[in-house]
């Protein structure tokens, strides 16, 4: 992990993403990209060419300003920050500066979204965790430290999601956490009895890792929804990062299909890693 983008937005919850990198910059020696994305959108099309472009240049100055006020913390020090200011607020510009600078990660402060705003509108972070290609690192309150000791790692065993599970492995193995492995078992047509969750289990990891090693933290948990089995899992055991995969679902499938990734980032007091399938 040497090169992390932060999302800034001058709030709290951002500093806490910002703390939360500089934290595991220092222990990686990696550099921060810090990004805000200037919202313009108050500029009015009735407005005329020149009288839109001294707006814009006003706020493009004011933000800068601010930036590099918000910049100044202690905990940066020794840190290299490389500070970045896009003109617009579009999410799937943040592939393009992941792809620039060659990222390894994404990490974003959130307090979670509910009820009808969490419907209709969504937060910042379910904008990023969807548009993302890179892992997502979701902060939801202050941390002092990350030395992660118990990490779960949910996931459906499919063929499909090997490749996240393995690059999941692979960002988080410098932690040296206890990793339990998670699979919920849902009361409907997709209910499994326990030797074919096993079955299940056992062929996801010969595929992914060419060996059974791992079933020893493989745990199975009965739930109403994959979202309540998760978070209880993870209180049960006293988990201080949760890591879930996701199908970074768009437009018409989002809506009706649903992201757990999101739902969980929402809803969890836990740092929260998202790896799109």
């Amino acid at each position: 992990m040497k090169k992390i983008i932060v999302p800034i937005d001058f709030s709290k919850h951002s500093e806490y993403a910002l703390k939360a990198a500089a934290l595991l910059a220092k222990k990686n020696n990696a550099t921060i990209y810090a990004l805000h994305m200037l919202d313009l959108q108050e500029l009015s099309l009735t407005e005329s060419e020149n009288n839109q472009q001294e707006k814009a240049i006003y706020f493009l100055k004011l933000a800068e300003k601010k930036f590099k006020d918000f910049l100044v913390k202690e905990y940066l020090e020794g840190v290299k920050v490389v500070p970045i200011i896009k003109h617009f607020k579009v999410f799937s510009e943040i592939n393009a500066i992941g792809e620039k600078v060659k990222a390894d990660i994404i990490i974003m402060g959130s307090h979670g979204v509910s009820g009808l705003k969490e419907f209709f509108v969504g937060s910042n972070t379910e904008k990023v965790v969807r548009f993302a290609d890179l892992p997502v690192l979701i902060i939801k309150n202050e941390i002092t430290n990350t030395d992660f000791a118990d990490i779960v790692v949910a996931t459906d065993f499919s063929e499909e999601g090997i490749p996240a599970f393995k690059s999941m492995l692979k960002l988080v193995d410098f932690l040296n956490a206890r990793k339990h492995i998670l699979y919920v078992n849902l009361p409907n047509e997709e209910f499994k009895t326990t030797s074919e969750m096993a079955s299940l289990a056992n062929n996801f990891l010969m595929k992914a890792e060419g060996n059974t090693d791992r079933m020893i933290n493989v745990n199975f948990v009965c739930d109403r929804t994959i979202e309540k089995g998760i978070l209880n899992f993870s209180n049960t055991v006293g988990a201080d990062l949760i890591s879930v995969s996701t199908h970074g679902r768009k437009g018409l499938s989002h809506i009706f299909a649903g992201s757990i990734a999101e739902d969980i980032a929402n809803h969890s007091t836990l740092p929260i890693l998202t790896i799109k399938i």
